[in-house]
């Protein structure tokens, strides 16, 4: 089973942990902007970008008694099952890992931004003030997912087979996940996470809007998310259909070969053709002129 993302937006404050936590884990710079307004004024900074990879969106709207209420969503990388950027990618810079992520080798990519064109939520962005421009996104912590060495131990004292797991499994976690304290955020096997959703709206519906977006949309993806607003208001595409975008291309991508070979056939054939003509004009030709 991949991993995945339950994001339960009724619990986020806007800390922003995670989006600071995303930062110091990849590296990312700091972002120069300014206050622009409402709606949304607060959000900071105003859409993603190559050095901000995971960002909490600010939506004003009313409640049902015309009161002011703040809504917060995340938004990143949404790690699809089928993902139409790795399919639209001529060099296989961008791929699906085994984990749930979609990571991208920058020693691959030319450059052409047909990632961003086939992303159905606009999230690859490309480094513009970059001499030698890459695209970045969101890499789900896969770096984070594969492991690495826990502590062994602790004062001096050696940790339990308990402690060294719980030491091990923190280690792993994305670092969005782990710095969230409210619990928005969590992080575990994709068929766990939809049971897990599904409980939280059968125990409260009437807290939650009967739908586990990223369930279904384009064929699925590794982050989810439950909300108490529904996701069209919070800015999220809701015209997306439950079928990946790949799959409507797949079948025409795979007929490239055989079409391309077909047509090399059929032109050499035409060729041939055409050369024999010729020789057997300028045959009957030269024999006219010897007669």
């Amino acid at each position: 089973m991949s991993k995945a993302c339950l994001v339960d937006l009724t619990k986020c404050i806007a800390c922003r942990a995670c989006q600071v936590a995303c930062k110091e884990w990849n590296g990312l710079e700091a972002e120069h902007t300014e206050f622009f307004g409402a709606p949304g004024g607060y959000q900071n900074p105003p859409a993603l970008s190559s050095k901000t990879f995971t960002l909490i969106r600010f939506v004003e709207m009313t409640d049902n008694n015309g009161k002011l209420k703040w809504a917060f969503a995340r938004s990143g990388c949404m790690h699809c099952q089928d993902p139409a950027c790795a399919s639209a990618c001529p060099v296989g810079a961008l791929r699906k890992t085994d984990e749930g992520a979609v990571v991208y080798d920058d020693t691959k990519c030319f450059g052409c931004r047909y990632c961003m064109m086939a992303c159905p939520f606009d999230v690859p962005t490309f480094q513009w003030d970059s001499p030698i421009p890459l695209i970045r996104k969101c890499t789900f912590c896969a770096d984070r997912q594969r492991g690495g060495d826990a502590i062994t131990s602790v004062n001096d004292q050696p940790l339990s087979k308990e402690s060294l797991a719980r030491h091990r499994d923190s280690n792993r976690t994305p670092a969005c996940v782990k710095a969230c304290p409210t619990g928005t955020l969590k992080f575990g096997e994709r068929g766990q996470l939809l049971a897990e959703a599904r409980n939280r709206m059968t125990a409260e519906p009437d807290k939650y809007i009967d739908h586990i977006y990223g369930e279904q949309e384009v064929g699925g993806t590794s982050w989810m998310y439950i909300s108490d607003v529904p996701f069209d208001q919070l800015g999220f595409r809701t015209d997306l259909g439950k079928r990946s975008y790949p799959s409507y291309t797949s079948p025409a991508m795979k007929a490239i070969p055989a079409v391309v070979t077909g047509l090399g056939l059929l032109l050499s054939g035409v060729y041939w053709v055409a050369n024999r003509k010729a020789k057997a004009v300028k045959s009957a030709q030269e024999d006219s002129d010897q007669a």
